[in-house]
């Protein structure tokens, strides 16, 4: 098959091409590249397209570094920033795997390939209706499907995910025994694109600070003032400068600026049983299932829950299970009983 690898420059992506170049493909790597929001140079992706360009003569295959970075601003950026200043909580890696690795990549350049590959730990499987599914990876603290719950049918059915079938320990392995020189490289933390910035630098210069008040929900006791509450979402524990904690941020009051927490570990105030979404997704079509498994974060844990249907969109969720720091803004991310299939996701809502 003729195929378009995206790489990164990290150990992922990097396994994912030797594992291509290992079943006979032909293929040419791509590293898509995003500048700053202060408008100067990136080192760091300086030096990832070096690694690139090394990977790449590795194998003797084609490299070519293309630019979305007007799209991701105007996108991916915009929707975080509109968010956070809303009051809610973002999920820009979401927003970027629809939007930009499986959006605009691929119809400016991956639709001239049979496929698309990438690093995300997930597979694909098809299922009895001869339809394509979005398959969780057997590690299950790799496991990337929540960030790829937004992708469309099309994007799915033109992706490969190379390395979803392997535990992060074989990934390494594979690239040591391949003498790949990012064997040993740190995995990226960070917003997708963005790499190691700091998270309240980058809010701090396109929202600025709005002092406000920290109060106990409880007691309405004021504690102390934060910089703004687009730096804050829910169940938050640390940055909140509080002593005598854990404090957890339990609710936000955009109108007044007003951050309300809560102390203790078990505070019933972090917990929540009942999450209302809205903006349903399926990935591949509605499943039309009572009994799921869903995640509200990125974590290893699924918790098993009913499903109702509200209306067209709108669903809610019951889960057997407390849920810590139900959060508006974020994706319910929704999949089948057994664990294996991520169906599609939600927004949570107020």
């Amino acid at each position: 098959m003729k195929i378009a690898a995206l790489i990164s420059g990290g150990v992922d992506s990097a396994v994912a091409v030797h594992r291509l170049v290992e079943q006979g493909h032909d293929i040419t790597l791509f590293y898509i590249r995003i500048g700053l929001d202060t408008g100067e140079g990136d080192c760091s992706a300086d030096e990832d397209i070096e690694m690139c360009r090394y990977i790449a003569a590795h194998y003797n295959l084609p490299f070519e570094v293309v630019s979305l970075h007007q799209e991701y601003w105007d996108h991916v950026m915009d929707y975080a920033l509109r968010t956070v200043k809303a009051g809610l909580t973002p999920n820009p890696d979401i927003m970027c795997n629809r939007i930009i690795k499986f959006g605009y990549f691929d119809e400016r350049w991956g639709h001239e390939f049979d496929k698309t590959a990438t690093g995300h730990y997930a597979t694909t499987l098809v299922g009895p209706d001869g339809l394509t599914y979005l398959g969780t990876a057997p590690d299950p603290v790799k496991d990337q499907t929540d960030f790829l719950a937004r992708i469309t049918y099309p994007q799915l059915a033109h992706a490969m995910f190379p390395i979803g079938d392997l535990p992060k320990s074989r990934v390494r392995q594979l690239a040591v025994e391949a003498k790949l020189p990012n064997a040993f490289r740190r995995d990226s933390q960070g917003i997708c694109f963005l790499g190691n910035i700091n998270y309240n630098d980058f809010i701090r210069r396109h929202l600025g600070e709005k002092p406000g008040a920290i109060v106990e929900l409880e007691t309405g006791r004021k504690l102390g003032t934060h910089r703004g509450y687009w730096f804050h979402t829910i169940g938050q524990r640390k940055g909140l400068g509080l002593s005598g904690g854990p404090w957890y941020v339990v609710r936000k009051n955009v109108e007044d600026n007003v951050i309300y927490v809560s102390n203790g570990y078990d505070t019933e105030k972090q917990y929540g049983k009942t999450i209302h979404v809205d903006e349903m997704h399926w990935i591949t079509k509605n499943p039309e299932l009572t009994e799921i498994c869903f995640k509200n974060r990125h974590t290893p844990e699924f918790m098993r829950a009913r499903l109702s249907q509200v209306d067209d969109m709108k669903y809610i969720i019951e889960s057997e299970q407390k849920v810590q720091g139900i959060a508006p803004g974020q994706y319910a991310v929704i999949y089948s009983p057994d664990k294996r299939i991520c169906y599609g996701s939600g927004v949570i809502t107020l």
